[in-house]
């Protein structure tokens, strides 16, 4: 997700805050939107935002954004018949806080950008 440089124009450090605040500090919002297809286990969930998203989080953070995301009911954990994974599926709430997040983005797209960028 990081944007292509030139070899002789280095990225401004300001941007690299930037793509990792709207990627790893957000990684809340890329595990809920996966869960918005169809529930996934935590592996699955690290590979998939990498392959989708371009970019790869550590498996911890990965982990610890689901316990938080479970503690704040946002997602739930299930089993499927005898598998010995655990899937994550999205509830209503996270349904809800996807739909509050995109609101906000949207909002302060527009505040701060102007049309013609």
């Amino acid at each position: 997700m990081m944007p292509d440089n030139e070899p002789d124009s280095p990225q401004p450090k300001a941007m690299t805050r930037l793509v990792t605040k709207l990627t790893k500090e957000m990684l809340w919002m890329y595990i809920l939107r996966l869960l918005q297809e169809r529930p996934h286990y935590g592996y699955e969930i690290k590979e998939l935002i990498t392959i989708r998203f371009g970019f790869s989080p550590a498996t911890v953070s990965g982990y610890a954004i689901i316990y938080r995301l479970i503690k704040d009911g946002l997602i739930e954990g299930q089993r499927k018949d005898d598998s010995p994974r655990k899937y994550y599926a999205i509830t209503e709430k996270g349904i809800n806080a996807m739909s509050e997040a995109k609101s906000f983005l949207r909002k302060t797209m527009d505040l701060v950008f102007d049309q013609t960028t």
